[in-house]
């Protein structure tokens, strides 16, 4: 049967260079059946409700700001080791269009755990809704997904190898969810220590959610007992902090969109 062949775009060639890297990681996952009932509470009383990206993302920072172990990465430059970063750096994967495509691009924010849920969810709102080009992180990914194929591998590699450049350009952690789709992913790879998503969030607060961790800097029941914590945090200081909000006021909930360059 005669087809056509389709040249990759650039977007395309980020994708397959990112899973180059990703499929060599031993990735296992942990997977916990939380209930958020007391968030959901919170953000239901919210006249503007704060996504649940947001919420799971503060969460996860805050997380990883007690477990050491979530911060770390494993490199190979100059030799096989550990590197601890002294705080996260999330990267946020995002469905945008793009040339005529819809691409899955990635964001990164520095120090989440110590940014409120407002300005989080503005540099989130920014990432979806900004002209992709005006995104540093995007455009810079996609400016390097046009290089020859050496050029890009070399620079992947040296900037996931070298400690002090990973968390930079990639991040600490990935966050990438479609649960508001209805669906959710179950082997999801990256190339960072962990990628955490969730399922979808039923009526009752039940939810399912997942770790999926890099067995070279950390064991499952380190992920275990990280995911009852997780629970325990949403349901606790992020619900706390959305109970604030709504006391000080919807309007400090959605605050309007800035310009990232």
């Amino acid at each position: 049967m005669r087809g056509r062949t389709i040249k990759l775009s650039a977007s395309r060639r980020l994708v397959g260079d990112l899973m180059r890297f990703s499929i060599g990681v031993p990735r296992v996952t942990v997977q916990r059946q939380m209930n958020v009932r007391p968030l959901l509470d919170a953000r239901d009383g919210a006249d503007a409700r704060p996504s649940w990206t947001v919420l799971f993302l503060k969460g996860y920072a805050l997380l990883s700001q007690e477990i050491p172990e979530l911060r770390r990465a494993y490199i190979k430059f100059p030799w096989p080791q550990l590197y601890e970063y002294p705080a996260s750096v999330a990267s946020i994967a995002h469905e945008r269009e793009h040339d005529g495509e819809r691409v899955v691009l990635l964001s990164t924010i520095k120090g989440p755990e110590q940014r409120s849920i407002p300005e989080l969810e503005t540099l989130i709102r920014s990432a979806r809704s900004l002209p992709v080009l005006e995104i540093k992180e995007f455009r810079r990914s996609l400016e390097l997904a046009r290089a020859p194929a050496p050029v890009r591998w070399l620079l992947m590699w040296l900037g996931l190898n070298i400690g002090r450049k990973r968390a930079r350009y990639f991040g600490t952690f990935q966050l990438s969810v479609y649960s508001g789709l209805g669906a959710e992913s179950l082997n999801p790879l990256s190339p960072l220590t962990t990628l955490f998503n969730y399922g979808p969030i039923g009526e009752d607060g039940s939810v399912t959610v997942r770790i999926h961790y890099d067995h070279r800097v950390m064991d499952g029941a380190n992920v275990a007992r990280a995911l009852e914590r997780f629970e325990r945090i949403l349901n606790g200081e992020v619900t706390d902090e959305v109970n604030s909000l709504v006391h000080r006021g919807a309007a400090t909930i959605m605050p309007s969109v800035g310009t990232s360059k």
